[in-house]
């Protein structure tokens, strides 16, 4: 990166951050004093561990009585709930375009991409269809369907006639083709965002406007991954093909806020607007998509890859719509908790990239922080088991080295798997825009480590966050604080081994999936605790050969700034689970899932 370009970049990611945790703190403040000290729980009688680590039984029945009055008048959803929700849903879809930070498409994986753009386009056109008939007369749907065919082939008919076209460096068909293809997945977030906008103003009110949300946001990952693949087998830079991503889900939070407050008025015209918006994207599929991706690849590899896409869209379809059926509202509760799990990875991740870019931290100081952060974070849950008397010194140990062996084995295979497609260890091939020499592997090994970290906390959370109901929202200072250094760790190590700014704000946000994954598949599963404190040991167990091999890496670069890198690691982590447990100390935010964040 250009030395001028890195200033720029700070003020932006400091004053998002700023924002963020000024308006989290706003929200908390105001709403904490209309909260009950202890914390709702579904089960009358349950024991639950309160700020102190004391073991102690509460009834809550006073407490389910005054949930159950807020979930009668659950239709009462703010606007400002609505916008947020919606802007978090049109930002998803630029985590589809996050594989092409890593890899480099050639001619044949491009006819690839297409193929699967196009299945995942004549997916969202068939939900589109079906949403339509639901809201009113076929006929409406099947006049969209028509009309969204005859308005996309007028406007490639316009598009010639204006002459030579030029878009993202791009010129002549492409350029019209990648104008035509966000377009037409720009009018379809339109009905999508007005059916969220309804759901909110529905008679289920805010859980079943968070399920349609949390629908929509899944479903817009593959969406802006069928953006993203058509603009990169174009040549177009990850990072415009992530903007472009956004830019055509952006609809969806403009078009929410008016149909929520208007759901009347806007639910009459949704069968024509879906049934549009699914004329243009068959035309398009058809007439373009196909075509292009026929050119690349076989046409036996481009329907297998289409049929895939539309089998795994429908799939996606199916589940949430099945889930809608039997949801209740804890579930709703306890799927908006796990999600905020994954705030704090993201903003350790953009805390330790804007002070990477500002400082011009070196490599081996990079390297130093995330070993010392991944020490803090093997060492803290077993040390509270010991001394909470949980498990034995033996049990934590043999554990512990369980998991590092476990992590050990699997990372000297793939390293062996990799050296062995080329006799230079330091020259391996790659898929990425950046070398991959074997430290740069090690780096992406404890990245795998990390997740395996955040995979296990989630699943306590997911155990924990159904009994939040009533003070999930304010869980969010407490599980950021929980979650910041691993997004820290990944980021550090990232960016001192390739000096990719990108990549490191890239692995940091999905560390930080990692954690809302394991919970909501919790929630569906339906376990308890027991185990999952094994687990958690075993996973901290792996991040100590892991990070040790990169720690031996930075050593051998500076001594001297690596073992500064390592005490600041170490003083971070301390530092931001220290605040955690001291937040829980004097705050009911804990109460229902101390297992997970305290």
């Amino acid at each position: 990166m250009a030395p001028n370009l890195r200033p720029r970049l700070c003020v932006p990611l400091l004053f998002l951050l700023l924002s963020f945790l000024m308006n989290s703190n706003a929200e908390l403040d105001h709403q904490v004093s209309h909260k009950v000290i202890a914390a709702p729980h579904k089960d009358v009688g349950t024991n639950v561990i309160d700020g102190t680590g004391v073991e102690n039984a509460f009834n809550f029945e006073n407490a389910n009585s005054v949930v159950g009055s807020r979930k009668g008048g659950s239709s009462k959803v703010s606007v400002s709930t609505v916008a947020l929700f919606t802007l978090a849903m049109a930002a998803a879809t630029g985590l589809g375009a996050v594989p092409f930070f890593f890899v480099e498409l050639d001619p044949q994986w491009a006819g690839l991409c297409n193929g699967m753009a196009a299945g995942v386009m004549l997916a969202a056109s068939f939900d589109l269809i079906q949403e339509g008939q639901e809201f009113g007369a076929g006929n409406w749907v099947v006049t969209g369907i028509l009309a969204g065919g005859i308005f996309i082939w007028l406007c490639k008919k316009f598009l010639e006639q204006y002459g030579e076209v030029s878009m993202l460096d791009l010129k002549g068909a492409d350029a019209t083709k990648v104008v035509l293809v966000i377009g037409i997945m720009t009018l379809h977030s339109f009905g999508e965002g007005s059916g969220v906008g309804v759901s909110f103003a529905g008679s289920k009110g805010f859980t079943q406007g968070l399920l349609v949300t949390l629908a929509i946001a899944v479903h817009n990952i593959p969406e802006g991954l069928a953006v993203s693949m058509v603009l990169a087998s174009r040549g177009v830079s990850p990072q415009n093909a992530m903007l472009w991503s956004i830019i055509t889900s952006l609809p969806q939070p403009i078009v929410a806020v008016p149909s929520f407050i208007c759901a009347d008025a806007f639910s009459k015209f949704l069968p024509f607007c879906t049934g549009f918006a699914a004329g243009c994207m068959i035309w398009m599929v058809i007439a373009e998509v196909l075509p292009d991706a026929f050119k690349e690849a076989s046409a036996s590899q481009v329907a297998s890859a289409a049929t895939l896409s539309v089998a795994f869209m429908e799939a996606l379809s199916t589940f949430f719509q099945n889930f809608s059926h039997d949801y209740n509202s804890e579930d709703a509760s306890g799927f908006f908790v796990s999600l905020l799990f994954g705030l704090g990875p993201l903003l350790g991740g953009i805390i330790l990239v804007v002070f990477a870019l500002a400082l011009r931290l070196q490599h081996a100081l990079l390297m130093g922080t995330a070993c010392g952060i991944a020490f803090v974070l093997g060492a803290w849950r077993p040390v509270q088991l010991i001394l909470s008397s949980k498990l034995g010194l033996f049990p934590v140990l043999l554990l512990l080295a369980m998991g590092a062996a476990f992590i050990h084995v699997s990372s000297s295979g793939v390293l062996k798997v990799a050296a062995s497609k080329k006799a230079s260890v330091n020259d391996l091939p790659t898929l990425t825009g950046f070398p991959l020499s074997v430290h740069t592997l090690q780096s992406f090994i404890s990245c795998g480590a990390v997740a395996f970290h955040a995979l296990a906390e989630g699943l306590a959370l997911g155990v924990a966050a159904p009994k939040a109901y009533g003070l999930g929202r304010h869980m969010v200072l407490p599980v950021s604080l929980h979650g910041l250094p691993r997004g820290a760790a990944v980021a550090s190590c990232i960016f001192g081994a390739t000096d990719s700014w990108h990549g490191s704000l890239a692995t940091a946000a999905i560390i930080g999936f990692m954690g809302p994954i394991s919970a909501i598949g919790a929630i569906l599963t339906g376990i308890d605790y027991s185990g999952l404190d094994h687990i958690m040991v075993l996973a901290c167990g792996g991040l100590i050969p892991s990070f040790g091999n990169v720690v031996k890496r930075a050593l051998s670069l500076d001594k001297r700034k690596s073992t500064c890198g390592l005490i600041m690691g170490i003083g971070f982590a301390t530092l931001c689970l220290t605040f955690t447990r001291l937040v829980c100390l004097h705050t009911p935010y804990c109460n229902s899932a101390p297992e997970a964040v305290r």
